[in-house]
């Protein structure tokens, strides 16, 4: 089955998603005329069925996703949507800080910078449902968001002292961390799973 992955290229980790997603559908044992295509306006969500949003700036994607007519397109895609960081901000419902006009698309309210500034940046071994083999998923996280409250149909996956950093929703799956900045492709490989390819 050949399958086609766009990843939001905006602003932010954009090279370390195609390369993530690459791998994926290569180990999902995807055709070989599957690819992974960079997102800039309207136009390249066709024929996609899925979406990575990476980390970065959330306002700053925000602002971008407004500029370029993306925001009624992804809001209204219809394939799977995989958010990490600041993708995570942007799928909230509810962000305190007027700058970022959230997708709205989880029902969660997302604390931006919970662990403090760069600085602050961590990696940690951490247990995430839903893994095939059940071990912990080493994720790094960049000045990172944290849910601080999960509402209607959204399943937490994991959490830390300061929150939910892993949580979804039908073929949404929003991530407080960079899990394509690892090697580990066990989340990627279970998004595709979860969509059918």
């Amino acid at each position: 089955m050949d399958v086609k992955i766009g990843v939001l290229a905006l602003q932010g980790d954009v090279s370390e998603h195609i390369d993530a997603f690459s791998a994926a559908l290569r180990s999902r044992g995807c055709g070989k005329a599957s690819s992974v295509v960079e997102v800039r306006r309207p136009a390249d969500l066709a024929g996609c069925a899925a979406l990575a949003i990476p980390g970065g700036e959330s306002t700053t994607i925000s602002r971008l996703i407004d500029k370029n007519g993306l925001y009624e397109p992804i809001r209204t895609f219809p394939g799977g949507i995989f958010a990490t960081c600041a993708g995570m901000v942007l799928m909230a419902t509810d962000v305190a800080d007027p700058r970022v006009h959230t997708l709205g698309l989880m029902d969660m309210t997302v604390d931006r910078n919970a662990f403090g500034r760069q600085r602050e940046s961590f990696e940690a071994d951490i247990p995430v449902a839903g893994l095939p083999d059940g071990g912990p998923f080493h994720a790094i996280f960049i000045r990172a968001p944290v849910v601080t409250a999960a509402g209607s149909g959204v399943h937490v996956l994991a959490t830390l002292d300061q929150g939910i950093v892993a949580a979804e929703k039908g073929r949404y799956l929003a991530l407080a961390f960079h899990p394509e900045l690892g090697g580990d492709l066990r989340l990627h490989e279970r998004f595709l799973q979860n969509l059918g390819i």
